[in-house]
């Protein structure tokens, strides 16, 4: 078995290799994406492996360099990055098969640059989820943005490019404007940048509470891949790319890393007791209230699928920032178990429509009329998937709002619950009506208009959503083990539970 230092060059290499094999293959496209098949394969098997090691409590470490005292390139896995790193390098593989199944159906361009840039994000992301330090993590997070830039610009187009440029100059601005003056002030403050148990800045001596507020503000504000309003408006652009790549960035790997990000910035840089004092983070949470209710009344209005689902984005991604400033054990659990039940959920949800667009290249839910009769596989896994999104049992998406209710209630915070319930509402409206409409005969015939592709959507773009709809229903039940596997973390790391508060 691959231990310690491998696991983690493994994790960090397997996609290079990838990416270079995918190159080396172009030619032949059946052996292009044999490689990327079994690439995604052998990462998610390193994957299980680093997961494993974690739960034994022997994270694998890794460091390649020191920059400055305090200040080194290096790699250590914990429980919510080990999660994260099973999350991305495991819809990966769903994500390559959905994807040869779309672009090979929709005879899209430049197919090997596509799965190179792929690849090259699954490195960004596992550099991210495996980062033992804020240093690392900017470098990978970066990465991250500037491999994906492709992908979002794959049309070529005016819409394309003008899409793929917005999604650049804001994550480039806030990470470089916001995030990178957070890093290297907490630097000058600490004298490092390791995440650190109870938090890295309660360790600092008369730490002012404005420069605590301030510096949570850079880095939420800093981390737009999160997509807290008002930088969220360079996602619902990003859905100029081809589906397989809108469901990279809404369920594998860019908003993931967002919210991964806050997330770990908020137990390991501020930790739960600084959280608790810092003035700003009441601001962030009202904040991430409203992020969710506004985007779902987008949401509503919007007629163009992907567009719906964006907002949707939007709104679910708040949910685990409204976890991490709750600053309760509760509460960052619940934002942790929503990065994996929104991966499963949002990932369904985008592979149908690019199953409907291959099939009969609409793109509007009100043409969608009929079409849950010809493709009732593809709105079958739309609903079950909507459901999990809406918080309904026995699926994935339930547990996170129960603990991120729980979190509203250990904390103090009287109107978040509401927010939540109403938020579920909202689900309800513009999810639903959508498989509603499709089993709706369309108008003027009692049947819809011929498939524009003889035969409809491929198999494979029917067959992965169908497998993450039922990955909603196993990890409701799977909920346990995933638990257990994250309690290390939000319990036992503040001043509060040493002193024996909370078990």
């Amino acid at each position: 078995m691959i231990t310690g230092e491998w696991a983690i060059l493994a994790a960090l290499g397997l996609p290079l290799i990838i990416c270079l094999g995918i190159y080396l293959a172009g030619k032949v496209p059946d052996l292009r994406e044999g490689v990327t098949l079994l690439g995604a394969a052998a990462l998610f098997v390193v994957a299980i492996i680093i997961a494993a090691q974690v739960a034994d409590g022997n994270p694998p470490e890794l460091e390649l360099w020191e920059a400055l005292p305090g200040l080194s390139f290096a790699f250590k896995a914990e429980p919510i990055g080990a999660l994260f790193a099973l999350v991305a390098s495991g819809l990966w593989i769903v994500n390559s098969f959905y994807s040869i199944g779309y672009m090979r159906g929709n005879r899209e361009r430049n197919q090997t640059r596509f799965y190179m840039c792929f690849a090259i994000a699954l490195f960004g992301a596992m550099g991210v989820a495996l980062s033992a330090n804020l240093f690392t993590l900017f470098v990978f997070y970066e990465i991250l943005t500037l491999s994906t830039y492709p992908l979002v610009a794959h049309k070529g187009d005016a819409n394309a490019q003008r899409g793929a440029r917005i999604y650049l100059m804001t994550l480039l601005g806030t990470s470089i404007g916001f995030l990178l003056v957070a890093v290297v002030w907490t630097y000058t403050l600490a004298g490092s940048l390791d995440f650190v148990p109870g938090g890295l800045l309660a360790q600092v001596e008369d730490l002012s509470p404005v420069i605590a507020s301030v510096l949570l503000l850079l880095f939420a504000f800093g981390v737009g891949k999160a997509a807290l309003m008002p930088f969220h408006f360079w996602l619902p652009n990003a859905m100029v790319a081809p589906t397989p790549v809108s469901a990279l960035l809404h369920a594998v790997a860019v908003v993931k890393a967002g919210v991964f990000t806050v997330l770990k910035v908020a137990i390991y840089i501020f930790g739960e007791d600084l959280l608790n004092e810092t003035a700003s983070r009441d601001f962030l949470l009202a904040l991430a209230c409203f992020t969710i209710i506004v985007a779902s009344l987008v949401a509503i209005t919007k007629d163009n699928l992907k567009a719906r689902l964006a907002y949707s984005t939007v709104a679910q991604l708040a949910y685990v920032t409204c976890g991490a400033m709750l600053a309760t054990s509760t509460g960052f659990m619940g934002g942790a178990l929503q990065i994996a039940a929104h991966a499963a959920g949002k990932i369904t949800l985008f592979m149908c429509a690019g199953a409907i667009y291959v099939a009969t290249g609409k793109t509007n839910i009100s043409e969608m009329k009929g079409l849950g009769k010809r493709m009732p596989l593809v709105f079958i896994a739309f609903f079950i998937a909507s459901l999990s999104i809406i918080g309904i049992p026995p699926l994935a998406g339930d547990w996170p709002k129960y603990e991120l209710m729980q979190g509203a209630a250990d904390s103090g915070s009287d109107y978040v619950p509401y927010v939540l319930i109403l938020s579920s509402l909202l689900n309800i409206a513009y999810l639903i009506p959508i498989s509603v409409v499709a089993l709706m005969p369309p108008p003027g015939s009692p049947e819809p208009a011929p498939f524009k592709r003889p035969g409809g959507a491929p198999m494979l773009t029917v067959a992965a959503p169908c497998f993450t709809a039922l990955l909603c229903f196993v990890m409701f039940f799977g909920v346990g083990p995933i638990s257990e596997f994250l309690e290390p973390v939000f319990y036992g790391v503040t001043s509060t539970q040493a002193e024996g508060g909370m078990p």
